[in-house]
């Protein structure tokens, strides 16, 4: 019997050492090594400071920036509370919020009218932290972003094709648009002249 509890102390302790300890600092090493920026949090700096992850959405509140799809995660964006609303598309509370948010849209995008809002506008993700949005919801927002930053619709629209991501091995998925990266780019072409976000 004192055989088998040996045995069975030495092969805890071996695993543990094993796979709590080498193996993960392993695998931290290769990712700091081989990837180093994603091992890192994927971090976006803008006048020496983050300004934010290219993975994890952030509110923008201002008329002047782009907005990210709405987030159920949390009280909105929190990385640390991840997670869909789980609400079905027959919950009436979820046709509620999307109707609510369509018309939310269409107020404050001009042009935008409530048969042509676009799906990821006004619907969450399943992590709530999605940094992308489609092609189509720029645009939809380009109206309302160059008003506000007093600049033409063609020229913010330029920002959005020179910041489109195409499908991920030319067929996976579809064109995306970074609004961190979009945001931080019109700031710098036109810098804001109201703090914050």
């Amino acid at each position: 019997m004192r055989r088998h509890i040996d045995t069975a102390v030495r092969m805890t302790l071996l695993t543990a050492v094993l796979l709590g300890l080498l193996y993960p600092l392993a695998i931290t090493g290769a990712a700091q090594i081989l990837f180093p920026g994603a091992a890192g949090g994927s971090l976006v700096q803008a006048g020496g400071r983050v300004a934010g992850s290219a993975h994890i959405a952030q509110a923008f509140s201002q008329d002047r920036y782009f907005s990210p799809r709405p987030s159920a995660a949390g009280g909105g964006y929190d990385a640390m509370a991840s997670g869909a609303s789980n609400l079905g598309p027959t919950s009436r509370e979820l046709i509620d919020r999307v109707a609510s948010d369509v018309r939310a849209q269409t107020e404050v995008n001009p042009g935008l009218s409530a048969g042509s809002v676009p799906v990821d506008m006004v619907t969450t993700s399943g992590g709530g932290l999605d940094p992308d949005i489609t092609v189509a919801n720029a645009r939809a927002q380009a109206a309302r972003v160059a008003e506000a930053r007093g600049m033409s619709r063609a020229e913010v629209l330029r920002f959005v094709g020179a910041h489109t991501t195409g499908r991920t091995f030319g067929l996976l998925g579809e064109p995306r648009v970074n609004v961190l990266k979009l945001n931080l780019a019109l700031d710098r072409a036109a810098p804001a002249t109201q703090a914050g976000r």
